[in-house]
């Protein structure tokens, strides 16, 4: 099941880099799918997968809040903070996670450290003192 959901992230990214949903696109991105090599065998755990999907759909709306935010009330503070990778994360998840974090107007991940650290960029409503 892990093994499926890999594939279908893969043609996801394959369909939002070409935006072309064409016959010889859909083989091309199947056939490139599958090719891709994937070191990491499927450790991912279903319930993981499924938790994410469920922060792809709250992420959404909560992209849309943050934008309206930045536009109606200025946020000139900026911060980069470090934090930590979830437990037992497959590349494919931490690549959710880096989107997600991203997918927000408010934070962008800089950098993905190997240790298992996301930096990352925010900002904020200056406090009133």
């Amino acid at each position: 099941m892990i093994g499926y959901l890999n594939l279908i992230l893969r043609l996801v990214i394959w369909f939002l880099l070409t935006a072309n949903l064409s016959v010889a696109n859909i083989i091309i991105g199947i056939t490139i799918a599958l090719l891709l090599p994937h070191k990491h065998k499927a450790t991912g755990v279903l319930r993981d997968w499924l938790r994410a999907l469920a922060e792809i759909i709250v992420a959404i709306p909560q992209a849309y809040i943050e934008a309206f935010e930045i536009i109606f009330r200025p946020h000139n503070e900026e911060d980069i903070t470090i934090e930590r990778v979830k437990p037992r994360r497959t590349p494919g998840l931490i690549f959710l996670d880096i989107f997600l974090i991203t997918f927000t107007p408010k934070t962008i991940v800089l950098k993905y450290n190997e240790d298992g650290w996301y930096e990352v960029h925010r900002v904020r409503r200056r406090k009133k003192a």
